[in-house]
């Protein structure tokens, strides 16, 4: 995802030439000062990147600079709580993931309601997590694989780049689609968790398109399908997982901005028509979807039906699972 995201950042005038929409008038002499987007986790990762890369974009046409502020932690909820707590005046708002949605069921005490206490602004794009095993897996569909498992219940060990991680709910959504059981192996990250799925330590795994989509080219690792539910043009070969053998399972990451609930329509309903009118360019959508990343954009609305899918997606599976993370 991090070279993805980076390879991104040459979209800029692009993308700038098309965020000259007009504002609404009782919005239009804001910013005055300069906004913060907030990020809950260190800098040069894909969520510091995207923020930094749209950041610069509404710099640009708002006349203000916007300031990334990285505040790492507890899963995003650090940022999160820092936003939700801040004047509700479009000068703090947050770039959400799906830690966030997943974090109301995974937590045992937030210090806030996200679904309450912050509003939708505008959605970017969604990326699809790819399922992958080791070559010496004799599975080369997800159905031969979920035949494979079932018979060999809990010999098949399954990877995440840690617990509680999208890439994590991604597999345990898969188990509990097909019934079949395997032993979850979390790791601190996705770079371990690659190296031993390559050497064979482990058998199955879900990961970025970003990170798989090399390894799957050299055949270092096997691709059975994506999460999506459509194929991905970076692996356009690559079956979805809901065609292939689990209909309707969708597993993606996404990202968005979201504002401390109360701030002003006209200031939510100008900052997601510039994210909305830069994701509209031709290049725009063309470079993203070139490394994986599918443009979502759309109304608040949206994003918010979208988020509440979400947490009624994890929820149960997060319960079922027993998946906690004590704050």
């Amino acid at each position: 995802m991090r070279r993805s995201l980076f390879s991104l950042l040459t979209l800029g005038a692009a993308i700038g030439a098309g965020l000259g929409l007009s504002a609404p008038a009782e919005a239009q002499n804001y910013p005055t000062r300069q906004p913060h987007i907030l990020v809950g986790y260190p800098a040069g990762g894909s969520t510091d990147i995207l923020a930094r890369l749209f950041g610069n974009y509404l710099s640009e046409k708002l006349g203000q600079q916007f300031i990334v502020e990285n505040r790492p932690g507890a899963g995003n909820n650090i940022a999160t709580e820092a936003v939700v707590k801040a004047a509700p005046d479009g000068y703090t708002i947050l770039l959400v993931n799906p830690a966030n949605a997943v974090n109301t069921s995974l937590y045992k005490k937030l210090n806030f309601n996200f679904l309450k206490d912050i509003d939708p602004v505008g959605g970017f794009i969604r990326v699809p997590n790819v399922m992958e095993v080791n070559p010496d897996v004799p599975a080369k569909t997800v159905k031969e694989f979920i035949d494979y498992a079932k018979a060999n219940p809990d010999k098949v060990n399954v990877a995440s780049s840690g617990n509680g991680t999208s890439i994590h709910l991604s597999g345990e959504l898969f188990k509990m689609m097909t019934g079949i059981k395997m032993n979850h192996i979390p790791y601190r990250g996705s770079a371990p968790m690659m190296t031993d799925l390559i050497g064979g330590r482990i058998q199955f795994a879900f990961d970025g398109i970003a990170t798989t989509h090399g390894y799957v080219r050299s055949n270092t690792v096997r691709l059975l399908g994506v999460s999506t539910g459509k194929r991905s043009p970076v692996l356009p070969d690559g079956p979805t997982i809901a065609e292939s053998a689990v209909p309707g399972f969708e597993a993606s990451v996404w990202f968005a901005l979201f504002a401390p609930a109360g701030t002003p329509k006209a200031v939510i309903d100008l900052l997601n028509s510039k994210v909305n009118v830069a994701l509209s360019q031709a290049e725009v959508k063309e470079n993203f979807l070139r490394v994986g990343n599918e443009p979502v954009g759309g109304g608040a609305d949206v994003l918010a039906a979208k988020v509440q899918a979400e947490l009624e997606k994890w929820k149960p599976i997060v319960r079922e699972k027993n998946i906690r993370i004590d704050q």
